[in-house]
């Protein structure tokens, strides 16, 4: 059996002699005392010491400083700011315009209440993500503000108008800002028919829409369906065209309706022939008009049913159409077109879809490699 230690209390000399060892170990210490606190504790008491509360005031002004800063950020990232940026920013010229001419008096009356008045509305842009400053902006709609404000500067020379009021905008592709731009005029400047149907067909052919269909349903989506008909007809005469028409805003409504008719039976060889002749001087309708017309005058009824006459569609021209365009016995249209960045073959028709054309580049390639070059052009 394990023996029991015999535990008694220290005396009244070993409790001193103990405490005097512990001063003498704490003291030891830089500057301390022999009741000296552990290090721990003194940091922690000096940092709390420093830590001295903001005055209620500037604890306010504070949070209300970053409630402005994310609302700043909250609004950049929805395209909600308006920034004053120099003209030379702007680039008007990166989206095909739905307007083809400005009126000289609307100009006129827009300069002088911009000298007056100042510019009241802001134009919309978007950021093309180019490095340069100088066109950094798309235009996607203010066009007319934006040409009034540039005449303005270069005639008067006023420094307060070297800048245009923007707002900001992130189309997440080209076709919104297109709908965009539209959407204005249609609310602030209608558009002709004729503009309305060459904006359509240019963005098809841009790649913007997939088809002229889709993009007359896109951009005028808000039209009734008997307005987006007209559009359509008017999309065709430029389609067919416009390549030949100096003021095809000027047509009229009903008139534009009959021309697009006779170019869906086949007419635009006939069109085409008598806009050719003195080109670019009077009025075009004038020598349309008798063509369409006499080709309005071959339909005929039809015997088995009463009401609007059947109208008989003659057989289409095949070859050359111009001196521009051609026509294959399959359908299938070859237009040439050239345009500022180099020449274009435009083809339309049934059967036209990817796969041909992939083999016609494919041809056009072997003609191209083939093709002596003369030394001079070497």
């Amino acid at each position: 059996m394990a023996r029991r230690r015999k535990v008694s209390a220290p005396s009244p000399e070993d409790l001193d002699r103990m405490e005097q060892e512990f001063r003498r170990e704490t003291s030891d210490r830089a500057g301390a005392t022999p009741m000296a606190i552990a290090p721990i504790a003194q940091v922690a008491s000096e940092a709390a010491g420093q830590a001295q509360p903001l005055p209620p005031e500037l604890r306010q002004a504070q949070a209300r400083d970053k409630r402005d800063a994310d609302r700043l950020r909250t609004a950049e990232a929805q395209g909600l700011m308006m920034v004053d940026m120099p003209l030379g920013w702007v680039d008007e010229a990166v989206m095909v315009r739905d307007r083809t001419q400005l009126d000289p008096e609307e100009m006129a009356e827009l300069k002088r209440s911009i000298l007056n008045n100042g510019l009241r509305l802001p134009i919309e842009v978007f950021d093309k993500g180019t490095a340069v400053e100088s066109k950094r902006f798309g235009l996607i709609s203010g066009y007319r503000r934006l040409r009034a404000l540039r005449e303005i500067h270069a005639e008067y020379g006023f420094d307060h108008h070297a800048t245009i009021r923007a707002v900001v905008r992130d189309p997440e592709e080209l076709g919104g800002a297109i709908v965009a731009m539209v959407e204005e005029n249609e609310i602030r400047a209608q558009l002709t028919h004729y503009e309305r149907g060459r904006i359509a067909v240019i963005a098809a052919q841009q790649g913007t829409f997939g088809s002229v269909e889709e993009a007359v349903n896109t951009l005028f989506a808000a039209a009734s369906k008997a307005k987006r008909s007209k559009i359509r007809s008017f999309a065709l005469i430029y389609e067919e065209l416009g390549d030949m028409l100096d003021r095809g805003e000027a047509l009229r409504e009903k008139d534009g309706l009959r021309l697009a008719q006779i170019l869906r039976q086949g007419g635009e060889g006939r069109l085409r022939e008598a806009l050719e002749v003195d080109h670019g001087a009077g009025d075009e309708w004038s020598r349309l008009e008798p063509v369409v017309t006499e080709l309005e005058s071959g339909r005929t009824p039809d015997a088995g049913r009463g009401g609007r006459p059947k109208s008989e569609r003659p057989a289409p021209m095949t070859g050359w159409i111009g001196k521009d365009k051609m026509r294959l016995s399959s359908g299938v249209t070859i237009e040439y077109g050239h345009d500022g960045s180099g020449h274009v073959l435009r083809l339309k028709g049934r059967g036209v879809d990817r796969e041909l054309m992939q083999s016609a580049m494919e041809e056009l390639a072997r003609l191209f490699e083939a093709r002596q070059v003369s030394p001079r052009n070497r």
